[in-house]
């Protein structure tokens, strides 16, 4: 049972040593590459490698099997196909500005015995169009429904449809796919319906395309819509805090779209109407008393009116200095400082006498507790004259 089972064991390596490089294993001359993928338009390169090319050539063919490279000789005359390196161990080629037809399946093959071959697929992305919307005719009523469509073609594979008003998405229909006539590429399309609100005149709906092909570059496109909504309004005064005998405006601050174009003011417990204008002021020259109440500023547009009111309370004038008596105020406060400044030096020179004065008779005091007294210096007189001493004393 040992002898049959090692045959195939010794076939085996007879033929490894057989002539003619037999003794090389198929994955050294087996050539290999890699798939790739480009955006139509731009340029790819097809890179085919062998570790063992037995004294052979490699070869590049397209999917409809022309040879466009055998080693570094050109077969195929397309302009748009370049060699980018050949040695005995890779051949690479460049297609530029590739087509959707430029798709398919390339073949590296080396002739050695038997012939190898490689495939490389090559995948073309077909840029999708800029989007359209369509659906948006005329201005829209608040509350309303706003309907739009969205559409895109050229991409492949199919590409999807986003949309949003502003910072917010806005979920609308899947996005709808079409093949497009060529067979190669598709269009895409979706739709997007919303109540409008006032808040969204003036507001972008944008739809965006988003493919693979775009390596995340923006493509999309807006649509600015108009919102018709009734008016608002709001009273202001100038000045804020109005005083009797002042100037005073109310300005009737009017929103809306369209714009207020008719103003109309009343004053309660007034009849008839104070005035009836396109200007959205009411104007008092001459402010009394008398003014105060409530004022209601009616803005009135072809959508609707709306009316708001003001309380006014007319202050007292407020007083208003002379200028003498501003004159008389500014002396008498010079007058004061100096008095103060006067009363100040006083009192520090009469401090300074007072601690002067103690002095000068604290040593009054001491020169008369010295001196000796008259009837000593008479004695001490005629004691001098009886003695005979020579030394006279005087005392004054």
């Amino acid at each position: 049972m040992g002898a049959p089972s090692a045959l195939p064991l010794l076939l085996l390596l007879a033929c490894s040593w057989a002539p003619g490089g037999a003794n090389l294993s198929q994955d050294d001359s087996q050539p290999w590459t890699s798939d790739e993928t480009v955006v139509a338009g731009g340029t790819v390169v097809l890179k085919c490698q062998v570790k063992d090319h037995e004294d052979s050539s490699l070869q590049w063919s397209n999917p409809a099997q022309q040879t466009l490279y055998f080693g570094e000789k050109r077969a195929l005359r397309d302009n748009r196909i370049q060699l980018v390196s050949s040695t005995p161990h890779e051949l690479s080629i460049s297609i530029s500005n590739v087509a959707l037809a430029d798709e398919g399946e390339y073949t590296c093959s080396i002739f050695t015995m038997p012939v190898r071959t490689a495939k490389s697929l090559v995948t073309v992305l077909g840029i999708p169009q800029k989007p359209i919307i369509t659906g948006y005719k005329s201005s829209l009523r608040e509350k309303e429904t706003a309907t739009l469509n969205c559409q895109s073609s050229g991409s492949k594979p199919a590409a999807q449809l986003t949309w949003r008003k502003g910072d917010q998405e806005l979920h609308g229909d899947q996005t709808r796919v079409q093949e497009d006539p060529n067979g190669k590429t598709f269009t895409v399309s979706s739709s997007v319906s919303f109540q409008v609100t006032r808040e969204d005149d003036g507001a972008s709906i944008v739809c965006s395309v988003n493919h693979e092909s775009l390596k995340g570059a923006d493509r999309s496109t807006s649509q600015r819509i108009e919102v018709l909504y009734t008016p608002t309004a709001l009273i202001r005064p100038e000045p804020a805090h109005p005083r009797e005998g002042q100037k005073l405006l109310l300005h009737c601050e009017g929103h809306g779209n369209p714009v207020p174009q008719q103003y109309l003011w009343v004053k309660e417990g007034s009849e008839p109407p104070l005035k009836m204008t396109q200007e959205s002021a009411l104007i008092f020259p001459f402010l009394n008393k008398s003014d105060s109440g409530t004022y209601g500023c009616t803005a009135t547009s072809n959508m609707g009116s709306y009316t708001a009111y003001f309380t006014l309370n007319v202050n007292d004038p407020s007083p208003v200095p002379s200028s003498s008596s501003t004159y008389h105020a500014i002396i008498g406060g010079i007058v004061a400082f100096i008095v103060f400044l006067l009363l100040i030096l006083l009192i520090f020179l009469g401090h300074y006498l007072i601690r002067h004065k103690g002095t000068y008779l604290t040593h009054e005091a001491k020169g008369s507790d010295d001196a000796p007294d008259a009837d000593t210096a008479i004695i001490n007189a005629e004691g001098g004259q009886s003695g005979g001493d020579d030394k006279k004393e005087y005392f004054i």
